[in-house]
């Protein structure tokens, strides 16, 4: 296969969870772009109907399905209709989640319950059911969306968000489990870590341009990551060039890690 040919998605399905909006759009995109048909799921049913269209009117097939990863019975209803809607599903970027922001001392139980119900277990039944599927048609790509923030400790003025940083460390530590216990059934399992990029958890900054300026000083790419930077990530991990490649994270943050907190 020539080097080009290994990124191609044709006839491939996808299901990306929280692609209304975000990094999730991004990598809705990317997908499309490069040849497979995407269902577009969220909570938000009209994000999902936008970014659909805006497939669609591109020339890609493409779904838009409503779906609370927080409810087993709803991600039922979601594969059940990707699966339905796509003719099969061969790829599954795990990409919503939900964050609480409070001090730590103060951090109320039942806000971590919440961040851990959809960032972990959601993402864990979501896998499931999508691997049951990919084991009885040959296989497929599972893409589970960590952060940086799993790799690091962070002030309580810049990051008050600890199960937020907790579930996504559970997360690159089920990824690797799971890419273990899912091979024998040619499912990849692997992770994507993004750092800082151009979406609406950094507009408190990015609205800001000579705070947007300082906070890009710090990253020795000296910019905050935009949509094609991801999206080639996905693709990536998503297509044959990656079929080596399972239980890995990829961190995509523009060198953040390399210099520390």
């Amino acid at each position: 296969m020539k080097a080009l040919e290994l990124f191609d998605l044709s006839g491939q399905r996808a299901l990306v969870t929280g692609g209304g909006r975000g990094i999730g759009r991004f990598i809705a995109r990317g997908l499309a772009e490069a040849g497979a048909s995407v269902a577009v799921a969220s909570r938000k049913r009209d994000a999902c109907d936008a970014v659909a269209k805006e497939l669609r009117d591109a020339g890609h097939e493409a779904i838009a399905l409503e779906a609370d990863l927080a409810k087993p019975e709803s991600i039922d209803a979601m594969v059940n209709a990707s699966v339905e809607g796509l003719g099969g599903l061969d790829i599954l970027v795990n990409n919503a989640a939900t964050l609480w922001a409070a001090p730590t001392l103060d951090y109320p139980l039942e806000s971590w319950d919440r961040v851990f119900d959809v960032n972990v277990r959601g993402l864990f039944y979501a896998t499931q059911c999508v691997a049951r599927h990919m084991k009885e048609h040959g296989g497929g790509s599972i893409i589970n969306i960590s952060s940086i923030s799993a790799h690091r400790g962070d002030t309580e003025e810049s990051q008050p968000v600890v199960a937020y940083n907790a579930s996504k460390g559970a997360v690159e530590s089920l990824t690797i489990d799971l890419a273990v216990k899912l091979a024998p059934h040619s499912i990849r399992v692997n992770a994507i870590a993004p750092g800082p990029f151009h979406t609406d958890m950094l507009r408190h900054i990015s609205d800001d341009p000579a705070k947007l300026a300082a906070y890009n000083a710090e990253r020795p790419l000296g910019r905050s990551g935009d949509e094609d930077d991801i999206k080639g990530a996905a693709v990536f991990l998503a297509s044959a060039a990656s079929a080596y490649v399972t239980g890995q994270t990829l961190v995509v943050d523009g060198g953040t890690m390399t210099v520390g907190a």
